[in-house]
């Protein structure tokens, strides 16, 4: 059998590898190639290393798959505690909303009350205000000008807006944007907020309480002053009827009566203070012959007829004839006509006991029994009866008596101011 493969090692020749396989009369022989040989080998090793894999997939298997269930195990752990938590964030949060939003509620309903309350002091201030504004005596143009007071109505009616609107959107948008981004929490934000709505409200009630002080200042004020200038004219002035005799300052208590306290007491005031004016307006203080001179006043004097001296009744304003002669105060005519020396008198009977006379009249324009008001004209001057010339003869009287003028007029001049 002729080789071809035969090969060279360092100059030898190496012959193939033979397999001879003999069974009885029958003999074979394979002639083994290097290329199978190693292509035997690596499929025996294949399948060595196939086995070899298989066998510890199969060992490894379970060690395997329990790692990987351990592991889901723990990420599902995991997964649920983290719900867990964002869920007791949420419960945390929404609790949290809740309490606030309880607060908010419970503090816009204190401003909501305290805006009625405001509301209900602007009604009973409002006709207040206007009373004893309106009854405030006119300043001369010559006086300084006061320095501007609050307006209460005009402050309430900014509260009310601003806590409507308040409680309406306690947290808009921006405010609570930039409450944030500046590291405060929105229910900081809204105890800022209310704060500032509270610290507007009660500088409303202070201006309140401050201007109701001030009115009633004002008005026992005015009311010393016209009793003193009637005292002092020895007008009768009854100003402290029901009252008994204690005093002292007002320090009222901070309590919710003082504003009733303080709106009792400026009624009061003002109950006194038009009590007072009415009785001022009820007395002959004003003047018969405004703008006219006094040519001859009350008391003794030379008679003008003869010389000699004699009372004078009364005081008599230079006038030419034709002026008219007004009434001092309101009253009832109780006499119109001829009273000897008097000439064409007419008598004016007031409250309080007191009569005013104006004679030497040229025309006489009332009758008796007529009401008049203070100021009608109740007659033209002239130089009837006893009389040299043209002027108004003006008496004051009180139950008969003859006052002097003077001490009226002076009177009137001091609070018809007041008046």
């Amino acid at each position: 059998m002729k080789n071809t493969g035969q090969s060279t090692v360092f100059g030898r020749r190496r012959e193939p590898h033979t397999v001879i396989i003999a069974r009885g009369d029958e003999i074979r022989h394979f002639t083994v190639r290097p290329w199978l040989a190693a292509f035997i080998g690596s499929a025996l090793a294949a399948i060595a290393i196939g086995y070899l894999l298989a066998t510890s997939y199969l060992v490894l298997r379970d060690d395997l798959i329990g790692a990987a269930s351990a592991r889901q195990a723990r990420l599902q752990q995991a997964y649920e505690d983290r719900i867990s938590t964002l869920r007791a964030q949420v419960d945390r949060i929404t609790s949290r909303q809740m309490l606030d939003q309880q607060l908010m509620e419970t503090k816009v309903g204190e401003l909501l009350e305290r805006q009625t309350q405001l509301t209900q002091r602007h009604g009973r201030l409002g006709p207040i205000i206007d009373r004893a504004e309106l009854g405030a005596p006119a300043l001369p143009t010559s006086a300084p000008a006061p320095s501007p007071r609050p307006d209460i109505r005009a402050g309430l009616t900014g509260s009310a807006e601003f806590v409507t609107a308040s409680a309406a959107a306690p947290f808009s948008f921006w405010s609570t944007r930039q409450a944030l981004q500046s590291g405060e929490t929105s229910a900081d934000h809204a105890d800022r907020l209310f704060v500032a709505i509270n610290k507007s409200l009660r500088s409303i009630e202070a201006e309140q309480i401050t201007r109701i002080n001030t009115l009633a200042e004002d008005a026992y004020q005015t009311a010393d002053a016209i009793s003193e200038a009637l005292e002092a004219a020895g007008l009768p002035v009854d100003k402290d009827e029901g009252k008994t005799g204690i005093g002292g300052p007002l320090v009222a208590i901070d309590s919710p009566a003082m504003f009733e306290t303080k709106v009792r007491e400026l009624d009061e005031a003002l109950d006194m203070l038009e009590k007072l004016k009415a009785e001022a307006r009820s007395f002959p203080i004003a003047n018969p012959a405004p703008g006219r001179s006094v040519s001859s006043t009350f008391g003794v004097r030379k008679d003008p007829l003869i010389g000699t001296p004699a009372m004078h009744s009364g005081m008599d304003f230079r006038a030419p004839a034709g002026s008219p002669a007004k009434v001092t105060a309101p009253g009832t005519v109780i006499k119109a006509g001829w009273y000897g020396g008097y000439g064409r008198m007419v008598e004016v009977e007031h409250a309080g006991g007191f009569s005013t006379r104006y004679g030497h009249l040229s025309k006489i324009l009332v009758k008796e029994g007529q009401t008049v008001a203070a100021g009608d004209v109740v007659g033209k001057v002239g130089s009837s009866g006893r009389s040299t010339g043209p002027h108004l003869h003006y008496e004051v009287r009180r139950h008969g008596d003859a006052l002097n003028p003077v001490r009226f007029i002076k009177a009137g001049k001091k609070v018809s101011s007041y008046l």
